[in-house]
């Protein structure tokens, strides 16, 4: 009896299953590891150093400004949030793809991957900081109209 996690959606009953060539699962965790590491991990350090570029302290009298600058650090701490996460979570899904591919590279042909484990190696894998050319999480801004921000309130 399958258990009721690794049964397809009531609605795709009937359907058979979903074929995977593993051999095509190894080389698509290689190649995207490659990726992640070469064209985009790579370029992470300049987009770091022309995004913390340094903002001046707005005039507290203009009002328009002070928003407008704290919702352009907001924008800008979740941009860089984004970015470095999109690299981390696809490197994630190429370690994922590699521990599929390694457990069921040397099984026969008959042999079938349960969800959980699919589950288990999205959950269990993980990109160590530095390991695929990142340099840990993503930069910190200093709001520039927040109590830390070094600098003079900018006179109108």
């Amino acid at each position: 009896m399958i258990p009721e996690e690794d049964r397809q959606a009531s609605w795709l009953r009937g359907y058979g299953g979903i074929e995977a060539d593993i051999q095509q699962m190894r080389e698509f965790a290689d190649r995207l590891r490659a990726e992640v590491d070469n064209n985009y991990a790579a370029h992470l350090p300049y987009i770091a150093n022309d995004m913390l570029a340094k903002v001046p302290n707005p005039a507290d009298a203009f009002i328009e400004l002070v928003h407008f600058m704290r919702a352009h650090w907001e924008t800008q701490q979740a941009a860089a949030n984004a970015v470095w996460g999109l690299g981390h979570s696809t490197g994630h899904l190429a370690d994922a793809a590699g521990q599929v591919a390694d457990r069921y590279g040397s099984a026969d042909a008959f042999s079938a991957a349960r969800v959980t484990d699919i589950q288990q190696a999205l959950k269990g894998t993980g990109v160590a900081s530095g390991q695929s050319g990142q340099s840990g999480p993503s930069p910190s801004f200093t709001d520039p109209t927040g109590p830390e921000s070094a600098g003079p309130v900018v006179l109108p």
